[in-house]
């Protein structure tokens, strides 16, 4: 039993998985034959030994409350799995979901005993010296001098890439085709070599353009023309307001860390999602105080082939606080102490019409440019074909908003056609210039939230 004595479901459970491949290795084995010396306490731990390929039974714990100030549920399991939490910890939780007969209470074995022990003597730690814990800099004049010579690489290669930009278009945008990947390729690896790894990240994402299909002229025209903004906003950072130019440092890649007092609150996690690349698993993690009435965004990264840990189940409310990062969008934050464990509750955001959506976007940008997009909820829309594509119209009025093309791989589209069945829904996502990218749904009467990504 967790602290408030209430047992997580399937789906919460589910939530948890770091990808699609876990969630169904963990589902096979979520029923009793494999386990054995199965328990649970009333302070949130669950364990039990999984019977594996070798003679020896796998080992698995799981600190499900995670502890005062903690990130969230911890994971401990003998396996070689490099994933958090892995196959055996999911099942070992959707067993325990089920109910004390198959996990019941009980005193926990040595080997669990021994790694919650010391989980509980690295936090008091924490608690009893906050300030040794914190990631402040030792000599401040060596941090700034450190700075200053961060900047100035990043100013040499903002620099350096203006000149690029400037070639192409005297030579004309065909010869971005001409020249394939590789000339952004040497391009974004000298902003690396700058620091900047934001810019390089567009520089990248440049190269992909002229493959795109129809209309890639236009649309590397402007993509240039937002990273052409990007580094004169960067080489004239200081006559920019200063939240403009915090937005403009964290564009171009410098790190920032939060600022003025944490908010404490009942968070609800809207969405959670990941966003891959060869080097970097970025998990993006949207919350909504229930009492602020703020939208918030954490960002969890894992290195290649490993998922990032932070994880909190969608549709659960997280009692913690939270601390704002600096920048004109306000979104970004830090978690925080948390008080108590996830809960099911039965709020929801409140939403908004289709046409105020693309308004607070069209708001967003004036304040940070190269915004992709902000989060919204949608009140009573329904999900009907648009030709080829998608759109959420509005119930009430005329208006309707195309979904991304993004969103219409995705199997969380069906999910959402399935839960509307041709009636209204509330839908929780991302609307930006390519379009709107549903995250998250609840049906029109009393229900779960329903995970679209």
């Amino acid at each position: 039993m967790t602290q408030q004595g209430v047992r997580w479901s399937v789906d919460q459970v589910l939530a948890l998985a770091p990808d699609s491949a876990s969630r169904k290795a963990g589902s096979k084995l979520g029923a009793a034959g494999p386990w054995s010396g199965t328990g649970s306490s009333r302070e949130g731990a669950v364990w039990g030994l999984c019977k594996g390929s070798g003679s020896t039974p796998y080992r698995t714990v799981v600190d499900v409350v995670g502890g005062s100030g903690a990130a969230g549920p911890a994971y401990k399991c003998s396996c070689p799995s490099r994933k958090f939490p892995c196959k055996h910890a999911l099942g070992l939780l959707l067993l325990w979901s089920g109910g004390e007969e198959s996990v019941p209470a009980g005193q926990a074995p040595d080997w669990a005993e021994q790694w919650l022990a010391s989980r509980r003597r690295t936090q008091e730690k924490r608690e009893a010296d906050p300030a040794g814990s914190a990631s402040g800099p030792a000599d401040p004049e060596g941090a700034r001098r450190r700075a200053e010579r961060r900047a100035e690489r990043v100013t040499a290669g903002a620099t350096d890439l203006e000149e690029r930009l400037a070639d192409l278009l005297r030579s004309g945008l065909a010869t971005a085709e001409q020249a394939g990947y590789g000339l952004w390729e040497e391009t974004a690896a000298r902003m690396v070599d700058a620091q900047a790894p934001g810019l390089a990240a567009r520089v990248r994402e440049l190269g992909a353009v002229p493959a795109s299909g129809p209309g890639w002229p236009v649309r590397l025209l402007e993509e240039c023309a937002l990273l052409h903004l990007l580094n004169q906003g960067w080489l004239r950072r200081e006559r920019l307001p200063d939240a403009l130019a915090a937005t403009v440092r964290t564009r171009v890649g410098l790190p920032s860390s939060p600022q003025g007092r944490p908010v404490r609150d009942d968070w609800l996690v809207l969405a959670e999602y990941d966003r891959t690349d060869p080097k970097l698993t970025t998990r993006r993690i949207w919350l909504y105080g229930v009492s602020s009435g703020r939208t918030a965004l954490l960002l969890s990264y894992g290195a290649a082939g490993r998922a990032p840990e932070l994880t909190l189940p969608v549709g659960l409310v997280l009692d913690a606080e939270l601390s704002a990062h600096p920048g004109t969008g306000g979104r970004r934050a830090s978690l925080g102490e948390q008080f108590a464990p996830p809960v099911p509750t039965g709020v929801r955001p409140p939403g908004t019409t289709t046409a105020e959506a693309t308004a607070r976007y069209g708001e967003a940008l004036r304040d940070d440019p190269w915004l992709d997009s902000v989060p919204v909820t949608l009140d009573d829309v329904i999900p009907v074909p648009d030709g080829e594509s998608w759109q959420l119209a509005d119930t009430a009025g005329d208006t309707a908003l195309p979904l991304a093309p993004a969103a219409l791989a995705r199997p969380g589209l069906w999910r959402l056609v399935a839960l509307s069945g041709g009636g209204p829904v509330k839908v929780f996502g991302e609307c930006g210039h390519r379009g709107f990218t549903p995250l998250t749904a609840w049906p029109a009467g009393p229900g779960n939230a329903v995970r679209l990504c």
